[in-house]
């Protein structure tokens, strides 16, 4: 059997305890460190468009800024409205002939830290890195420019899916669009290579002559850079627009050489617990449990704690809850010295609708990087979404895709949102039944499939770009835990097997998929874990060694290992278990929330703002090319089935045990339990002899060459491995 990562999704929002945020630490030597935080200042922006009408500074949230909370001590743009469509140097791809905005280089190298906008009233707390701390580069230093295109032309996927000939329209369409983009990247940026670096020419940049800030702004009608360093004076440094929407500025040195943005700022955010911590305490616990792999939500900045890090304010900074750059990428150098690769739950489908600390509106209007109306407002998750076939959108979220990977040194990523990403509809008030014209079809995003191509359930999704697919390695098999949440609403008498099995298997071939049991989604207040679906308030009394366990506990021990092992062996290439679930969430998740009043009239009460139910999650991987279903018999409530060299039964009935049951193998010879739920280890009842050894005979059983018999008792899983 071959064992792919074991992976462990965990939360940013969910490391724990409560503390001030230390310190930033300084920066040395030669390499470039972005994502640190400099002192506070801001954007000025002059414009008509009726975006900002409260008093508050207008905070930089595109590219190397950092978002901050709102400060009425900063001037607020001023002009009415005039309703001003968006300005015509916002490119689309509508035409044969793209303009493409041109970076002058020839004010500086562009290298440099991400600088953090904030106000004065958030100064208070954790110093930050004085911006002459700031490491250059020499302009010298080359790099790969080209990454080359797929050489085939993705036709393979009409042999892989023969069905898929049926919409060889709409696949080649999107393909042609692919290609053609590609080649746009490449003739007008120098190749898809330099293009996702363009943070190094955007956002605040810093040379050994001094500091540049960019941003693209196109709807703005004047912009200034002010803040403490220039005492929030909007005509101090005025900044200037090129043809294509760009505005900049440079500013020198000082004459003694120290930094035109000196260092003094602070700021003060509540968080739950660190980087550090979690570098410490947690990752050497998920190498002793045996995974090999890491997924991180949370932490693109978020400024709403409840939203799960995914209303992103700010893009190109890590949360600031948890502790500095600096300790984030001492916690992946960590994993890394661990043999842990880390990825990242990047959000790239929406955006915070936050005027104040966001890009939404930034430039003054609402078509900046998103649709306008109500194309660019998700009304579910109040956030807005991205224009794809905006130029300047895909530098952006390009450059960013490849800024983590390049500064904090992460192995990969989960793109969150999806399904919202590449339909109109957002899979909104959509069932999707499998069939194909419900994912090609006018409905489709074409443009933000495509952008998806760039970075790389849909058909077609997890197969490779030469072949005509789009490039990701897994994808999420999110309706399994729905169908646990589905079961465990009814008799566990009444679940049958072939809908167990069906439902773990339904996904396409050659496409892999990343499964689980449950996810923050089923666990949050107003749901249940299914550990607290299982055995309710039993838990609270009933859990301990010295005292006797009711029936609730032993069917709800019982089946929730048998949930989770039949979901790792079937569900996919790769098993997800959330942080702490490696037993089960005791209760529910819940975060930091106030009273809400709904437009309804509704109350909801809060919890007081308390951090004490976040807890999140950790994850596992196993996967191989050899799996043979065997048996699902509805009578015995068995399943059977083949993973690699391994066989594994499960009993699902709440009553009867057999004896001499026989299963069928693909290898013949002796076989030992390996693994056994029942196990008084794991809170069974000791009912398996692992010290049996089960010898194969030719018998045919269940179409299978071999077969061996074993002892099944009722609600419990046994894996069984051959000896060699």
């Amino acid at each position: 059997m071959a064992v792919a990562p074991a992976f462990a999704v965990v939360s940013g929002a969910a490391l724990g305890g409560a503390a001030r945020a230390p310190r930033l630490p300084a920066v040395n030597g030669g390499e470039r460190r972005r994502g640190a935080e400099p002192p506070s200042q801001a954007l000025d922006f002059r414009r008509t468009a009726p975006c900002f009408t409260r008093n508050g500074a207008v905070r930089a949230g595109g590219l190397g800024m950092r978002a901050g909370a709102a400060s009425k001590e900063v001037m607020v743009p001023e002009g009415e409205s005039d309703g001003l469509t968006p300005s015509d140097e916002s490119v689309q791809f509508e035409s044969d002939e793209l303009e493409v905005p041109v970076i002058d280089d020839e004010l500086n190298t562009v290298v440099g830290d991400e600088i953090k906008v904030n106000s004065s009233e958030a100064v208070d707390e954790a110093d930050v890195e004085a911006l002459n701390e700031m490491p250059t580069e020499s302009a010298a230093v080359k790099r790969p420019r080209d990454v080359p295109q797929p050489s085939t032309n993705g036709q393979r996927i009409y042999d892989i899916d023969p069905m898929l000939r049926g919409f060889k329209h709409h696949l080649e369409y999107r393909y042609s669009l692919y290609r053609r983009l590609r080649s746009d990247i490449d003739q007008y940026e120098g190749g898809l290579e330099a293009f996702s670096r363009s943070y190094e020419k955007f956002g605040f940049n810093r040379s050994a002559e001094g500091i540049t800030y960019r941003e693209w702004a196109p709807g703005a009608h004047s912009a200034a850079l002010i803040g403490d360093f220039n005492n929030w004076n909007p005509n101090a440094d005025r900044m200037s627009k090129n043809e294509f929407g760009v505005w900049e500025i440079f500013l020198p040195n000082n004459a003694d050489g120290s930094s035109a943005i000196p260092h003094g700022s602070r700021v003060k955010e509540p968080k739950i617990n660190t980087y550090v911590n979690f570098r410490d305490e947690v990752l050497p616990r998920i190498k002793r449990l045996g995974y090999n792999a890491v997924q991180i939500m949370a932490i693109q900045e978020h400024s709403y704690y409840g939203s799960f890090g995914y209303h992103v304010t700010n893009f190109f900074a890590p949360s600031s809850r948890f502790g500095t750059p600096e300790e984030l990428k001492s916690l992946i150098d960590k994993a890394h010295e661990l043999g842990l690769l880390v990825l990242m739950d990047v959000v790239h489908s929406h955006a915070s609708s936050n005027t104040l600390d966001g890009l939404n509106c930034f430039d003054g209007t609402d078509t900046h990087y998103f649709h306008s109306g109500s194309r660019g407002y998700h009304w579910m998750w109040d956030s807005c979404l991205f224009n794809y076939g905006n130029w300047e959108v895909l530098r952006f979220l390009l450059s960013n895709a490849r800024w983590w990977l390049e500064e904090y040194k992460f192995d990969g990523y989960r793109f969150d949102g999806v399904t919202s990403m590449m339909y109109t509809h957002h899979g909104l008030q959509v069932a999707f039944t499998g069939n194909y014209n419900e994912y090609f079809g006018f409905a489709t995003d074409v443009d933000a499939v495509v952008y998806l191509m760039l970075v790389s359930g849909m058909p077609t999704f997890s197969l490779p770009l030469e072949d005509g697919g789009m490039g990701f390695d897994y994808r999420m098999h999110m309706a399994v835990a729905d169908k646990w949440i589905e079961l465990l609403k009814i008799s566990d008498e009444a679940w049958k097997m072939a809908d167990i099995v069906h439902s773990l298997t339904n996904r396409r071939w050659l496409e892999k998929c990343v499964t689980y049991s449950e996810s923050h989604d089923q666990a949050l207040v107003g749901d249940k874990t299914i550990a607290f679906w299982l055995m309710d308030k039993d838990m609270y009394d009933f859990m301990a060694l010295e005292r006797p366990s009711t029936p609730t506990i032993d069917r709800g021990i019982a089946l929730h290992k048998m949930i989770r092992l039949i979901t790792m062996g079937l569900g996919g290439e790769a098993y997800l278990n959330f942080m702490g679930n490696e037993f089960g969430h005791p209760e529910w998740i819940d975060f930091p929330r106030g009273p809400q009043q709904l437009p309804s009239g509704k109350f909801i009460p809060g919890n007081n703002n308390s951090y004490d139910k976040c807890r999140r999650r950790f994850d596992l991987f196993m996967t191989s090319d050899h799996q043979y279903i065997s048996r699902k018999h509805e009578g015995d409530k068995v399943i059977v089935f083949e993973k690699g060299d391994l066989v594994f039964v499960f009993n699902f009935h709440c009553n009867n045990s057999y004896f001499d049951y026989r299963v069928g193998c693909l290898k013949p010879g002796k076989y030992k339990v390996v693994l056994d739920s029942d196990a008084g280890l794991f809170g069974g009842f000791g009912r398996i002899h692992h010290n049996a050894e089960h010898f194969t005979t030719d018998c045919h059983h269940d179409n299978r060459p071999h077969s061996f018999s074993v002892y099944t008792p009722s609600r419990t899983c046994v894996v069984y491995a051959p000896v060699e």
